[in-house]
């Protein structure tokens, strides 16, 4: 059984995540630029197949696109084109920034690390893979 990718997808950064090998666990994996992320994924995929990838997709609180739901879209496009062996989830990003910000305050980091937010976006795509292993 393959591992599992979690992508935050932001226009600057990406954070991302990954199972233990048993699907079970999600871990803050790192943050990458976005041009990098279909390079990034390719090299992981080679080095330790993966069996899916999901990505968090943008929504306002109504259900509405963002200015970045497009931008997600074409990536998750681009990912089922370049890996058709993988499938791609879609889950609601809504409010894993805000998770995210409540998850690192619990978990006692400093108010400079907070700010991080290649932190940030690597704790959002742990809860993006999260909630993806709990739906299942």
């Amino acid at each position: 059984m393959g591992r599992i990718l979690a992508i935050d997808y932001g226009h600057k950064r990406v954070g991302l995540a990954v199972t233990d090998p048993l699907q079970m666990i999600a871990t803050p994996l790192e943050t990458i630029h976005s041009q990098d992320l279909l390079t990034y994924v390719k090299t992981l995929h080679a080095r330790e197949p993966l069996s899916a990838l999901v990505i968090g997709m943008p929504k306002t609180l109504l259900n509405e696109a963002t200015d970045s739901t497009s931008a997600v879209v074409g990536v998750v496009r681009r990912l089922r084109k370049d890996f058709p062996e993988l499938p791609v989830h879609e889950i609601d990003e809504r409010y894993t920034s805000r998770m995210a910000h409540a998850a690192m305050l619990a978990g006692g980091l400093s108010k400079k690390d907070r700010r991080d937010k290649a932190m940030v976006d690597k704790v959002s795509a742990t809860l993006i893979l999260q909630s993806f292993l709990e739906s299942r």
